[in-house]
């Protein structure tokens, strides 16, 4: 079930991006960031990272949002349209896409127990942390409590 929940948000976040990039309302692609980081926090949360999650809820859903809308009381609420489309610009979009699709491919797979940081650091940090637990799911949540 959890899978399908997060296959549903990812498929939100992606519909939400490719309209954010085609809107000519900047006011409107504000309010709409500010949906994309809470749909990107409780997907954080689904991830078992309710840490980052509280952030990106307060730092980019919050704060940012507020700092988009007061930079937009300084300009104008439309996008104007540009006089060209430039090549080269589409170009580096799409070589650095590129690239960054090249660079995951070499990444561990997602919760994968073989991957380098579950190899060195994380047993240590986990067994050192184990009586701070207390029934918390994540260390790290056991450390925030206190």
């Amino acid at each position: 079930m959890s899978a399908l929940i997060e296959m549903v948000l990812f498929a939100f976040m992606i519909l939400l991006t490719i309209y954010i990039a085609r809107l000519r309302s900047l006011f409107a692609a504000a309010m709409l960031f500010g949906i994309f980081s809470l749909l990107s926090a409780g997907m954080l949360t689904l991830m078992d990272a309710v840490d980052v999650a509280f952030t990106e809820a307060a730092v980019g859903a919050g704060i940012s949002t507020i700092l988009i809308l007061g930079a937009l009381g300084l300009t104008t609420s439309e996008e104007t349209r540009p006089a060209s489309r430039p090549l080269l610009a589409k170009l580096v979009v799409i070589a650095t896409g590129l690239m960054l699709a090249y660079g995951v491919l070499d990444m561990p797979g997602y919760g994968d127990p073989e991957a380098p940081i579950h190899q060195y650091v994380a047993p240590y940090y986990l067994e050192a942390s184990e009586e701070e637990l207390r029934g918390f799911f994540s260390a790290m949540s056991a450390m925030l409590e206190e």
